[in-house]
């Protein structure tokens, strides 16, 4: 008979991020599938790190026939080619089923292992490697970019690093100095810290020098 189990593998880069909506997504597809769901997993860390204890905890768990399920191949992986294989070989060592949500050839590996399943698991090997390969370049363009954008930056003598401006408690700030208003009652009507008023006055009071 075959293993009708699956466990739900996502990954946010923060906490919350998409996490409920792929949760949703992956109950649908298992119910519609009828595949029962004995556990999620859920980890924050970035996809390029093999280490991740949410994916260990899956991998411990697991069954032979368990399918693990997740939307999609980047959710599992931005790997090197090298840690990309061996996750590969540690789902495999567990006699576990790979099915992408989004890759619909893998939903056919969730019937059994016939021929035609051994079949379109050569397949899948293909394509499952070509899509981790991609989530691979992806984030390493996306790296790439930051990197220049922030040295970019850097040229400009632009500050790089800490916190971004937020220009409508900034706004709220510069208008609340125009009341004269002391410096701890600006801090509470803005919500923000002292400090951060001191820093806007600074700014404000260095423009008006430079013109």
């Amino acid at each position: 008979m075959i293993n009708s189990q699956c466990r739900l593998y996502l990954r946010a880069s923060t906490k919350d991020q998409d996490e409920q909506r792929a949760l949703f997504a992956l109950e649908q597809f298992a119910a519609q599938r009828e595949l029962a769901i004995v556990a999620t997993y859920a980890d924050t860390i970035s996809g390029t790190k093999l280490e991740r204890p949410e994916l260990r905890r899956l991998l411990e768990e697991a069954a032979h026939g368990d399918v693990l399920l997740c939307e999609s191949v980047d959710r599992l992986s931005r790997l090197t080619h090298a840690d990309w294989r061996r996750l590969r070989q540690m789902i495999e060592d567990k006699g576990m089923r790979l099915v992408v949500a989004d890759l619909p050839t893998t939903h056919m590996l969730i019937g059994g292992n016939d021929i035609t399943g051994q079949f379109l698991t050569i397949i899948n090997d293909l394509l499952l490697d070509l899509m981790a390969t991609q989530a691979r370049i992806d984030q390493e363009k996306r790296v790439e970019r930051i990197r220049e954008g922030l040295a970019n930056k850097r040229r400009r003598g632009e500050k790089v690093g800490g916190r971004g401006r937020n220009q409508d408690k900034w706004t709220a700030i510069e208008r609340r100095l125009k009341e004269n208003l002391a410096m701890a009652d600006i801090a509470k009507l803005c919500d923000v810290g002292i400090a951060t008023v001191y820093r806007v006055r600074a700014e404000l009071n260095k423009k008006s020098i430079s013109v």
